[in-house]
């Protein structure tokens, strides 16, 4: 690709418009609950998100005669459809050539470890129809003149699983299943956000939420019921739960909720951290060819100094401007890569600089200033002089390599009046995804009947994935999700559960939170949370920071619990249980992390266990960095997950063994019967 591109091609891959809602069902049902009158819509199954995860479960019901309902906080306002990176990635089946082998892809779907077995085949083996099918829905991804996909190289990848349709991939995604969800007349309720799932007996019955549009003088905070006979939760990742994070604004997920409803989460100590550019911004993921074009990184001081620190670290220009590189395809940190002047000693530097105070910023102007001798593309590593070469990326300076590689990548940021080609880009290392969330089975089951999870709201992924598999395996488990729910017959119709009781018992919780002045303020509560897990649940992480935040997690909590929530008007409950969830998650994942530690666990992929005593000992040009020396990752680690659920206001962790895929192959004839019968469907109790 080069500019050679027509102007309107790069427009509409960059600038993709979202659909109009249609006009919303009239909620013509209310019951009173304490002291107000909440309107009601009846659902057989509902989905809480509108990101490409839930939208794909709501058509694959909708297909399937479920009477199927979205809620969303904000359309359109997600991860899904609000974040990405320079070539944003759709990880699948290699089709091409010979074709992929699926057995292998599970295998490097799961290679990080902490992850089941039979879930990884299952993304493997689903990539294929996932993909198929969203080329149905009109997805652009590219391909050759023989119909071949175009494909490339990703994060833990190294067979070239990835395809993309340029940065806006996953808003694209959004588009075509929202496109399909509308033309399905698929009730979609806006500006709603869930507050408390409602149960009878220990399965689910609905949802409370909170809708200002039905504000009255009878329900002044917007209270809103949802009766349903399935629940599926696709609100996406704690994005707010970090100060440095490159989620778009206001992404809170349903770790809290899912607590407080008695699910189990696994793997909550697992989440990417990399280099993109701050939310106060455009927060956007600087992977692919941002920094494979090899862009000049510095840092400026509150003097205006500029300091090439990475100087500091590398032995070489050579080493330092190839690493550089490897970012594009190592982007996420990885404790393991800072060793031996690996890609990750980057992310070390970049964040220790932002430590000391100091701005760090990428220059596509200026080429990498030198260390031991200027900067030469003929002077590379051979993996990225291959790379350039076949790329056709031999141009003199940063901006125009990345002109000839991706004008997209210029063309997405002048969209939000950020001109890279003639002022530095200022970044850091951030929050980008959770990589665990609610335990679901091999259907998405949570541990509660009737209620399912899926996208990064579920807990699928391991220690690292290959990236873009996150986008496949929500495409994936939102299809099996549907199978499942269809199959039960339990949503076809609309619920007929008489809520009363339960729905004003958690009313009466709710206001029992709200104090007016004596509580406390949940931009209080945001500023503690996030602070607290960005100084001390980032990329480097000790024993005792751990501790001392998780207790100080507890503390936040209890106060909630005693003062309860300040609001100064009826609009802000929503935002105030959202900090309320959040604060409990924040406690969860510290519980994890603080058990994990505590009984010797190692550095992988979402940060490094800083220990005097630890194995590993990173490296610099000025010699060795023992205040960052860290413990080796646990072979036995990788074959568990961590599990924490709430059981009677305490937080309980265990382990649980991965699942095991044992490769059996199945046989037509003697298998054929359980498809026609629908056993394989299993509606026993998920076995979580």
């Amino acid at each position: 690709m080069s500019l050679s591109v027509p102007q309107d091609i790069l427009d509409a891959l960059t600038d993709v418009v979202m659909p109009r809602l249609n006009p919303e069902p009239a909620m013509t049902e209310t019951v009173r609950l304490g002291d107000f009158d909440v309107p009601i819509h009846r659902t057989g199954a509902l989905v809480v998100g509108s990101g490409a995860a839930g939208l794909r479960a709501a058509v694959e019901m909708k297909r399937r005669c479920v009477d199927v309902t979205i809620i969303s906080q904000s359309a359109w306002g997600g991860t899904s459809a609000c974040s990405g990176s320079d070539k944003q990635t759709l990880h699948t089946a290699n089709t091409k050539d010979q074709g992929d082998n699926f057995q292998a892809m599970a295998e490097a779907i799961r290679a990080g470890g902490a992850m089941d077995e039979d879930t990884a085949y299952i993304e493997a083996v689903g990539s294929v129809r996932a993909m198929a099918s969203l080329q149905y829905l009109g997805l652009p991804l590219p391909q050759d003149h023989l119909g071949g996909t175009l494909r490339y190289q990703t994060d833990h990848d190294e067979v070239g699983r990835a395809t993309s349709c340029g940065p806006r991939t996953s808003r694209l995604m959004v588009k075509v299943l929202a496109d399909e969800a509308i033309r399905l007349d698929i009730p979609f309720f806006n500006h709603t956000t869930a507050i408390k799932v409602l149960k009878d007996a220990d399965r689910v019955a609905g949802v409370l939420a909170i809708r200002p549009r039905t504000g009255s003088d009878t329900n002044p905070y917007g209270l809103a019921l949802f009766p349903c006979s399935a629940l599926v939760f696709a609100a996406g990742g704690p994005g707010e739960m970090y100060r440095d994070s490159v989620f778009p604004n206001g992404c809170f997920g349903t770790l809290g909720l899912a607590l407080e409803a008695g699910l189990e989460l696994a793997n909550i100590t697992e989440s990417q951290f990399g280099i993109g550019t701050r939310r106060e911004g455009f927060p956007w993921n600087l992977s692919g060819t941002y920094v494979q074009v090899i862009p000049h990184i510095y840092s400026v001081d509150d003097d205006g100094t500029e300091h090439h620190f990475l100087a500091e670290y590398y032995r070489t220009t050579q080493e330092m401007a190839s690493n550089i590189f490897r970012k594009g395809y190592q982007w996420p940190f990885h404790a393991s890569r800072m060793l031996d002047f690996q890609s990750s000693l980057v992310d070390l530097a970049i964040f220790r600089e932002s430590q000391k105070g100091r701005r760090v910023y990428m220059d596509f102007n200026r080429n990498p200033a030198a260390i031991d001798a200027p900067f030469s593309l003929d002077r590379l590593d051979p993996d990225v002089s291959a790379y350039l070469q076949k790329a056709g990326a031999d141009q003199t300076l940063p901006i125009d390599r990345l002109r000839r590689m991706n004008p997209l990548a210029i063309e997405l940021y002048k969209r939000y009046k950020v001109d890279i080609t003639a002022a530095p880009l200022e970044f850091a290392v951030n929050n980008q995804h959770m990589n665990g969330g609610i335990a679901v089975d091999t259907w998405g089951r949570t541990t509660t009947p009737g209620i399912y999870a899926v996208g990064e709201a579920a807990g699928t992924h391991g220690a690292t994935r290959p990236g873009g598999s996150a986008l496949n395996a929500g495409q994936v488990f939102g299809t099996r999700v549907a199978e499942h729910i269809g199959a039960s017959g339990a949503a076809l119709t609309p619920s007929p559960a008489d809520l009363s009781t339960t729905g004003a018992a958690a009313v009466s919780r709710i206001m029992d939170l709200v104090r007016g002045d004596g509580g406390l303020s949940w931009k209080k509560i945001r500023a503690e949370v996030q602070a607290r897990m960005s100084d001390h649940a980032g990329i480097l992480c000790t024993a005792r920071d751990v501790r001392a935040a998780l207790q100080e997690a507890q503390g936040l909590n209890a106060r909630i619990q005693e003062h309860g929530l300040q609001i100064s008007r009826p609009n802000e409950l929503a935002r105030a249980l959202q900090w309320h969830h959040m604060a409990l998650a924040s406690e969860a994942v510290l519980t994890a992390l603080d058990h994990y530690i505590s009984q010797g666990g190692g550095s992988r992929g979402a940060r490094a266990i800083c220990d005097p005593q630890g194995e590993c000992l990173p490296q610099s040009v000025r010699g060795p960095l023992p205040e960052v020396r860290f413990r080796a990752e646990r072979d036995a680690d990788k074959r568990s997950q961590l599990r924490v659920r709430m059981n009677a206001g305490d937080l309980i962790v265990s382990e649980v063994p991965n699942r095991i895929y044992d490769g059996d192959r199945s046989f037509f004839e003697r298998d054929w019967p359980a498809w026609l019968t629908g056993d394989i469907y299993d509606q026993k109790p998920a076995p979580v």
